[in-house]
């Protein structure tokens, strides 16, 4: 077991947490897919990049149809990955370095492959087997319609028909993702009892805490009712009006899992809920005393680049967290959307959600990176915690051209080919400009084909380099600690209608140009870093935001 105990017992509350994605992040043993001990070789990096603590997306036992987030055995490793024993180095490394290990916890459904469900499809209709699942009845004649309207968030119908084992058309199971990830039936108690054990096990190990998968997926209407409204509709209604999502009794879950979670402490070990709630309010839920500890400000993630909109969303997030005294925690990329670096190259205030494909309109590389060094700029001086994701410290753009013929995600397949889905955002890492694969893989081999443009942004070509990316982070990372602003308080200096972005937290001022006229900084200007470089005359261009020493005020746009 590892011991985390020197981390601080409040540590999460302003925590800045790298998300590893595996199968992407680093290769050590050259079949082209990243593994648990490429991660532990480069967790050094890691800790010099001055984060927290590491996320690390799904290792356990799985045929990856959905990228390790369709679980077969939630207590093993995958061998594609590594083993049990990799799992006690990597968490051993990371405690010599200072950092916390969290891991994903995938609850809303299992593997098709998962011996419980292999185990209720022998079992047959009313088995306790299959009542750790949705199986229902068709509707029809014959059971040949599905029991409802439905629709799995990757496309296609949320149900599937299963053969009986005599052989006969039988009940069907519900997926509100792809066919072969079956949702369990949280109502059983005995799905509760093993996800319970399961966070013990990993919490027995050393991890420091969770995110959890689809955060509010677990509970449904009871009865399973016709969903009433188009996709539109929904977009203007709380989450909770659909009858699949963020239904008020998941806080029952995570009370439970606090208690668990709790009986470890000190330090805190954490949740942190993946829920796509609107509104604040509903996602504060998640957070209140009791209940989990962090929640993705998916909001500010999906804020168009404008002013009003952005501060709108900070003043929403930090108000409605406030409440129920939790601090945001704010992120920008994922392994679920495209690379801010390019959704932010596009003209329009809101650049593309799903995945951008060799013939759709392409982001402009130079606008979007700029935009991006901006946007982490403002979200690491804001109070609260953060997540970053692998690669953004880069500057990786999306790979917008990868070939339709490599396309691995589910979305690709389940929506006839008609959306991109995420392998864009998802392309291995690199780390060495001059070496094959980019020194993802010491024999070149990446599972995803890296483009080219992926060279000027390998790690080595940018480290120790004034003005790179990846010494912005690093920059950033530092005096965000250094003046703790994660503890701070934000206050605005300028106006709601503003085109700058001007807000102090603490000892640091921090002024975003969102406008079209650069921004004098005024004489006296202390400027500690800039996401991008001054004007000749000390201006801040647009698109570019500065931290400053408190004090020292901008003055109107030149």
């Amino acid at each position: 077991m590892t011991d985390i105990r020197a981390l601080a017992p409040d540590w999460w509350i302003d925590a800045v947490t790298y998300q590893v994605y595996p199968r992407s992040f680093a290769d050590s043993d050259g079949d082209g897919t990243g593994d648990l001990p490429g991660v532990t070789a480069r967790l050094a990096y890691l800790a010099e990049l001055g984060v927290d603590a590491v996320w690390l997306s799904p290792f356990y036992r799985s045929p990856l149809h959905d990228a390790g987030y369709d679980v077969s055995d939630y207590r093993d490793v995958d061998p594609r990955f590594g083993t049990l024993a990799d799992v006690d180095v990597l968490l051993a490394r990371a405690e010599e370095l200072g950092l916390a290990v969290v891991i994903d916890l995938v609850p809303n459904h299992t593997s098709s492959e998962h011996p419980w469900f292999q185990a209720a499809l022998a079992a047959g209709r009313g088995s306790p087997e299959r009542a750790r699942y949705l199986f229902r009845d068709g509707r029809g004649k014959d059971g040949e319609l599905p029991p409802n309207n439905w629709r799995s968030g990757f496309g296609g119908p949320g149900w599937t028909r299963v053969t009986e084992p005599d052989g006969s058309p039988g009940q069907w199971y519900l997926h509100l993702f792809d066919v072969t990830q079956p949702d369990l039936d949280w109502t059983n108690p005995e799905v509760a009892a093993e996800f319970e054990a399961v966070l013990r096990f990993w919490l027995d190990r050393g991890v420091a805490g969770f995110r959890v998968d689809v955060a509010h997926g677990l509970v449904k209407t009871p009865g399973l009712p016709d969903l009433t409204h188009t996709r539109e509709e929904l977009a203007d209604l709380p989450t909770n009006a659909a009858p699949m999502w963020d239904q008020d009794g998941v806080q029952e879950i995570y009370t439970a899992w606090r208690r668990v979670l709790d009986g470890y402490g000190p330090p805190t070990r954490i949740l942190c809920a993946e829920a796509w709630v609107t509104p604040p309010e509903r996602m504060a839920r998640y957070v209140r005393p009791g209940q989990m500890h962090q929640s993705f400000g998916f909001d500010f993630l999906s804020s168009p680049w404008e002013p009003r909109a952005l501060r709108r969303v900070v003043d929403a997030s930090l108000e409605s967290m406030s409440a129920v005294g939790a601090p945001v925690t704010w992120v920008l990329s994922n392994h679920d959307v495209v690379r801010h670096a390019s959704r932010l190259g596009f003209p329009q205030p809101v650049g593309p959600a799903g995945g951008i494909r060799a013939h759709d309109p392409q982001p402009d590389p130079v606008l979007g990176l700029r935009r991006a060094r901006a946007a982490t700029t403002l979200m690491l001086a804001l109070p609260g915690a953060a997540y970053l994701y692998q690669g953004e410290e880069l500057g990786l753009p999306e790979h917008t051209t990868l070939p339709d013929e490599v396309r691995d995600d589910p979305v690709w397949l389940r929506s006839g080919h008609t959306e991109a889905g995420r392998d864009g955002a998802r392309v291995p890492l690199p780390w060495v400009a001059d070496a094959p694969g980019f020194g993802f893989s010491p024999t070149g081999r990446t599972w995803l084909p890296q483009p080219e443009a992926y060279r000027d942004h390998a790690a080595d070509a940018q480290s120790g380099v004034l003005g790179s990316t990846l010494e912005l982070y690093r920059s950033l990372l530092r005096l965000r600690r250094e003046f703790r602003l994660g503890r701070g308080e934000l206050v605005w200096a300028s106006t709601p209608r503003s085109t700058v972005l001007d807000l102090r937290n603490g000892d640091v001022r921090v002024v975003v140009n969102l406008g079209s006229r650069p921004v004098d900084l005024g004489p006296d200007a202390d400027v500690l870093v800039a996401s991008g470089p001054l004007t000749r005359n000390g201006r801040l261009p647009r698109d570019t935001a500065a931290w400053l020493r408190a004090g020292t005020s901008p003055r109107r746009p030149a």
